[in-house]
Order: structure tokens, then sequence, then C-alpha cells
């Protein structure tokens, strides 16, 4: 197979990004100031040509959307030593992480991932962003893809495209924590540590399950769909989804906070449906389809990086009274899960953003799992 690898610096312009379990659109910009360091990233594109998909579909050219930031460090044998990845939620892109209250923590100069140390890399998963996905064109004939597709794209992506072949830290927030382990399970040799953050470790069912399916079904029983053939949005089904996006991402403490009146809450609920129109109704169905085929509790084992798992107490999403996550880390040979409690500091599901929330966890794992 062929592949092309293209690059390009980015422009400063401002970004609003739609991240798929977040409460409120963010304001992203394409260079961050944090400590004093000016963070620009490089941005490029890596096709792939007649991608085979697990469903047997092929795609003559996938094209997979990334930025980086830092340098590519290599030891004397040539072997990568200082990679990153970082892997998104649903519905959201690698850009989503050039947001203060994660770069801004991270990424500057002393920080945990000091650009000036680590060489980070933020995929655009298949559907997302500016990778291919069923808006630019082939409507709902794009192939069916499920999170198997989306991490071996990521693989060729980082070794194929990037020349990577190894990853110091391989960390996934909310549909890239439940790819992060998947990373583990399938190329466990290939990363000195995972940092999975709000998922948990099997398969989607239950609550979970039922509103996604409440999402997909609001999106194919509107007739303005017209079976992902449809020239304008579909408007009422859009709606739905993101009235569903808002309760599955909210956090009770901080809603209670931020509108504490009657008044205040139907505002948000007005504002977050005028949001709406930024979104595509078939790149959101298959966004939440790809779902579907997950489950990697059986491999759990196979797992041989040291892990820190971490979930929040008010995360909708993953309800820590399940007990899910505690049963399944005994699985992990060198596992450790965190609990974070309600705090100030908790977004619900979108704490998985909030790097002042677990930070302290990243540095025991960066620490615990040197060389």
């Amino acid at each position: 197979m062929r592949q092309a690898l293209t690059r390009r610096k980015t422009t400063m312009s401002p970004h609003h990004l739609w991240g798929f379990f977040c409460l409120i659109s963010i304001q992203l910009v394409l260079a961050v100031a944090s400590r004093g360091q000016s963070l620009t990233p490089q941005e490029g594109d890596f096709v792939v040509r007649d991608f085979g998909f697990k469903s047997g579909e092929k795609l003559p050219e996938l094209r997979l959307h990334y930025m980086t930031l830092g340098t590519l460090a290599r030891d004397a044998q040539g072997r990568a030593t200082n990679a990153v990845i970082i892997l998104h939620g649903t519905g959201g892109s690698g850009r989503q992480f050039l947001a203060p209250q994660f770069a801004n923590m991270l990424f500057g100069g002393g920080q945990l991932l000091d650009t000036s140390r680590y060489y980070i890399i933020l995929p655009d998963g298949i559907g997302h962003g500016r990778s291919s996905k069923p808006s630019d064109g082939l409507h709902t004939r794009f192939p069916q893809y499920d999170y198997d597709d989306m991490v071996a794209a990521q693989y060729r992506l980082v070794t194929e495209g990037l020349k990577v072949d190894h990853l110091r830290l391989v960390m996934g927030t909310s549909m890239g924590c439940m790819q992060s382990w998947m990373w583990g399970e399938a190329y466990p040799d290939f990363m000195d540590a995972l940092m999975p953050l709000a998922c948990l470790p099997v398969e989607i069912a239950g609550r979970n399950r039922m509103w996604r399916k409440m999402l997909m079904d609001a999106i194919r029983n509107d007739p303005e769909w017209k079976g992902g053939e449809y020239t304008t949005q579909p408007r009422a089904a859009l709606r739905t989804a993101q009235d569903l996006l808002v309760i599955a991402g909210s956090a009770p403490l901080q809603g209670q906070k931020n509108y504490p009146t009657r008044e205040a809450a139907d505002k948000y609920v007005e504002d977050a449906g005028a949001r709406s129109t930024s979104l595509d109704a078939n790149d959101l169905l298959y966004q939440v389809n790809a779902s579907r085929t997950y489950d990697p509790s059986a491999g759990l084992d196979k797992i041989k990086a040291p892990v820190m798992y971490v979930n929040s107490a008010d995360d909708f999403i993953n309800p820590p009274e399940l007990g899910i996550a505690e049963r399944e880390i005994k699985k992990v040979k060198n596992g450790r899960f965190v609990l974070l409690p309600i705090s100030d500091l908790t977004r619900g599901h979108g704490t998985h953003t909030s790097a002042a929330a677990w930070q302290q966890y990243l540095d025991e794992l960066l620490k615990g799992s040197a060389r």
C-alpha cells in the first residue's frame, strides 16, 4: 500500500470546536501561551490508500489529520523516546487539547508534558475533525467504522506516517479513554504507560447504551434526515441530540452553581439548542454508533504497561455506583484506578479535559514508568 504524508504550519485564527460530551462550546486557539511558551503546532494529513475496515468495506483514500507539538527524540539505537499520543472523545478532535484548561496546565515550560521535552501527537480520529468523515460527501455510503478501525488507523499514522516506533505515553479522554485500553491490548510492547480518563473498560450497556440509542433513533427517525441524503440538517433530530448531550455531559454541582435559578437554567437549555446547528447528523450518527462493538474486558490482562486510570464521581456516563472500574482494574497487571471525588475542580464527564483535577496522577505515572 502507498501512503502520503503532508505537513503544514497552522495559522493562528481561532476556532469553535465541539466536544461531544462537553457542556459548553470552548473557544480554542492554535497558539496557546503557557508560562510564556508559545505553542505553535505543526499540522498535517496522512493518507492511507485502500484502507480496509473491519466490516469488509474499503476506502480508496483515508485521510487522517493530526497536529504535533515539540520535536521527536531518539536514542542511540534510533528508537523514539519522547512521543506521547493523546486521543480525543466522540465528536471532538485533537485540537480540543489546545484549550487552556488542558494545554496551559501540561504543555508549558517545566510542566508535565513540556513540549521542549516531549513530542505530542494529537490525531483526529476517523469520522472526526479534519479526518475523513461522512459529511465529506459519501454520507451513509461512508464505511461503518468502529473503534477497532480507529485504533488501527491511529497506529498506522504513528508508525508509518510519523515514523514513531515507540510511545512514552498513551493518554485518552472519553472515547479516547476507551481506545487507550485497546492500544494497550493490541500493541502491549509499544508504550511505556497508559492513562485512560473517563470511561469503563467494558461493553457499553445499561443507561449508557440507552441514551446513545435514543440519540441515534432521533436522527434516523427524523423525516428531514432522508436516509442520510439531506440537503439541510434535520433540525428536530439535532435538537434532541444536543439535549441528550447536555444531560450526558452535565455535572450536578457545577450546574446548580452556574444556573441557580429557573430562568438561568432555561436560558442555558435554549442556548444549547442554538448550538445544535453546528452538528452534522450523519457525522454524529456514525460517531455514536462507532462504540457498538467496544468491549476490551476480556483482554485487559494482555496490557503490560503501567496504567493510571482516572474517573470522576460526578460522571453521568460512567457513574461510580456501578463498581465496574474497581472490578476490572484487578485484571490489569500493573494498573491503578483513581476515583476523583466531586469538588470545585470536577466537571462531570468533562473532567477528563480539566487537567488541574488529575495532573498529580499523571505526574505519578510518568515518574513510575520512567526508564
